[in-house]
């Protein structure tokens, strides 16, 4: 188990907010468990969720060991657009979750994976995402690399760290854009309003840039290319929202009114390109966008094309 001490800055809010703000790796209904559990202490006294702070309050957080999951080899077929012995690459469809967690334990990618390379995996990122060096949301479409040892899962992650790993989308942002291209370097972390989502925020967060380029405008949506710099989770679809265009059909960012026929936001991780960490050799794929996105611009082409 771990023990995490803080000191409260700040009188009468909740202790679980107070945890939640200052714990961005814990949600709060996680905090609101651990506390029902007298696993937090406030001057050595246990409390309840409902406990404000007083300023220079001493809170210590226990948090207990996780459970591990354990991820099942699923016959689940897989695009594989690259293979050799040290790394493959996927193209994952829209639908498919990465790795398993709560409420997704199998017909993920790493339930696949398992599988199809017989446990030859790197392990680096323990039992529940062997291989997986990066990750892209469940309904984003496109390509994934993932490696089969260590040694290419460091090299791998560290031309990301570097900025040196090529990752490029295709998506389709509401609204007309007007500038052809522009980058958006904008912090992002936890939405402090809501725990489930990001943001662009200055409190716990890290460094974000976004690179865009206007492929083709429909009036009221913009087909676009996006090249992360970074890769900060939502990243692309945090960006968007905040500049006013969020990724059409994005149930979590964009509009109320939600685009269904999308099922999740027209975004696809179209291009990858990487350093092979045995041969050195400069490796670039592209994956075509996938049959419900060329539909999605067919529509827009054809109501442009009579507007």
């Amino acid at each position: 188990m771990e023990r995490i001490n803080l000191t409260c800055d700040i009188s009468g809010e909740r202790i679980d907010k107070f945890i939640c703000e200052n714990l961005e790796e814990l949600t709060r209904s996680s905090v609101q468990k651990i506390i029902e559990n007298n696993n937090v202490f406030v001057n050595g006294e246990s409390v309840s969720k409902n406990y404000k702070c007083k300023t220079g309050d001493e809170i210590e957080v226990v948090i207990p060991d996780a459970v591990p999951l354990d991820a099942k080899a699923e016959n689940i077929p897989l695009d594989i657009v690259y293979e050799d012995d040290d790394l493959l690459v996927v193209n994952k469809p829209k639908g498919m979750v990465v790795h398993p967690a709560n409420g997704n334990y199998s017909g993920t990618l790493v339930n696949a994976l398992l599988y199809h390379c017989k446990g030859s995996l790197s392990g680096i990122n323990g039992v529940i995402r062997p291989g997986i060096v990066h990750r892209i949301d469940k309904d984003t479409s496109g390509l994934l690399i993932v490696a089969k040892n260590d040694a290419a899962h460091l090299s791998l992650a560290e031309q990301i760290k570097e900025h040196s790993f090529t990752r490029a989308y295709e998506a389709v942002l509401y609204g007309n854009i007007k500038e052809d291209e522009f980058t958006v370097n904008q912090p992002i972390g936890r939405n402090p309003k809501d725990r489930k989502k990001m943001a662009v925020t200055m409190k716990n967060s890290k460094p974000a840039v976004t690179h865009f380029y206007v492929i083709k405008r429909y009036g009221e949506f913009t087909h676009v290319r996006c090249v992360l710099e970074t890769g900060r989770t939502h990243q692309i679809r945090v960006h968007s929202a905040y500049i006013g265009h969020p990724v059409a059909g994005d149930e979590v960012y964009g509009p109320k009114k939600v685009i269904t026929e999308l099922g999740g936001q027209c975004l696809h991780a179209k291009q990858i390109g990487f350093v092979h960490p045995r041969t050195n050799e400069y490796m670039e794929f592209e994956s075509e966008l996938p049959e419900y996105f060329k539909k999605f611009l067919n529509k827009l082409e054809n109501k442009f094309s009579k507007d």
